[in-house]
């Protein structure tokens, strides 16, 4: 029997690779995105081109936060719908609450109310501050962000809590750290690196350099969703469950660079320039959890994943950067 599920946020980043594979593996999906303007929104077109050539997947453009949620037949929801960003979270923090707490408010309370428990919550790494010992691990507070756009995927946690405390549903919140690959945001480091050196532009690089990121690869990051969506078939009612979906490793960001430059075959031209108010100084998931809930253990390293993402580059370059001026 074929399960249909919804994805919000399903032109994005890991949306549009999530219902690729939902529908790759003979599933039907419901795409939701409300093609919010915080990047173009034809890149978000282009991600959603081959979704739209597939029989088993509807896209509804609707926004999250204000209108009704196509829920008939849905076996699940997986909820990836945000507005992005740490560092625009502090120009327009009621934004950042409409788009990601009272969004995540009605949906939860949406699909209580026609008897849909199931449900994967896209959270961040973000809610672990910098008062949070490394590795981060699940059982720690994570009670002082440092940013709106931190507080606001930590309010959606709480809801999840909440909500399982007073109703039958089952809500897995995954803390998602740094997921790069093609398709990945062009405002997000990698690609914005990848793109300015492999046009001999310089890098503004924030800090000394010795800031580090847990990166997680798309593929390992899908498997994370994936198994993520499983356990919401199997948990008792009225469960919430919180799990990490790291890469593993933590990256210095000259190291990251370094990487970049030598996938590209140039020299990185380097401005350095001071830490932004938001960031955090390192991210580091602790994956034992992960590994006991999910079954989750990264496959793709960062040396790997930078060569993928550069040669995805390499090959879209030609096609779309002369005339766009950027590819995306």
């Amino acid at each position: 029997m074929t399960d249909h599920y919804l994805v919000t946020g399903a032109a994005g980043f890991i949306g549009s690779h999530l219902c690729e594979a939902l529908l790759a593996r003979g599933d039907e999906v419901t795409g939701i995105d409300n093609f919010d303007p915080f990047y173009a929104r034809n890149v978000k077109e282009r991600n959603l081109e081959g979704l739209r050539r597939q029989g088993g997947f509807r896209f509804v453009e609707a926004d999250v936060a204000r209108d009704s949620l196509p829920l008939d037949g849905i076996e699940a929801i997986i909820h990836l719908a945000a507005k992005p960003g740490v560092r625009p979270s502090l120009e327009d923090p009621g934004a950042y609450m409409e788009a990601n707490v009272t969004a995540t408010a009605r949906l939860i309370d949406a699909a209580r109310r026609v008897g849909l428990s199931r449900i994967v919550f896209g959270s961040s790494s973000s809610v672990y501050g910098n008062a949070t010992p490394a590795p981060f691990a699940e059982d720690q507070p994570a009670v002082l962000p440092i940013s709106p756009y931190a507080a606001s995927k930590r309010a959606g946690e709480l809801l999840a809590h909440a909500f399982a405390h007073l109703y039958p549903v089952k809500i897995i919140c995954l803390r998602f750290f740094t997921v790069y690959g093609p398709r990945q945001r062009p405002d997000l480091a990698i690609h914005k690196f990848i793109d300015l050196i492999a046009r001999g532009r310089p890098v503004r690089m924030h800090g000394d350099g010795s800031s580090e990121r847990d990166y997680t690869y798309i593929t390992d990051c899908l498997d994370g969703v994936l198994a993520a969506l499983a356990w919401t078939g199997r948990a008792a009612p009225g469960t919430v469950e919180t799990v990490n979906l790291g890469g593993g490793e933590r990256v210095r960001l000259d190291r990251l660079i370094a990487l970049i430059g030598a996938a590209l075959g140039q020299e990185p031209r380097i401005e350095r320039h001071p830490d932004q108010p938001g960031d955090v100084r390192l991210t580091d998931a602790d994956l034992v959890h992960a590994g006991r809930v999910l079954g989750f253990k990264p496959k793709v390293g960062i040396e790997e994943g930078i060569r993928k993402f550069v040669a995805w580059y390499e090959e879209i370059h030609g096609r779309q950067s002369r005339t766009s001026g950027r590819a995306g």
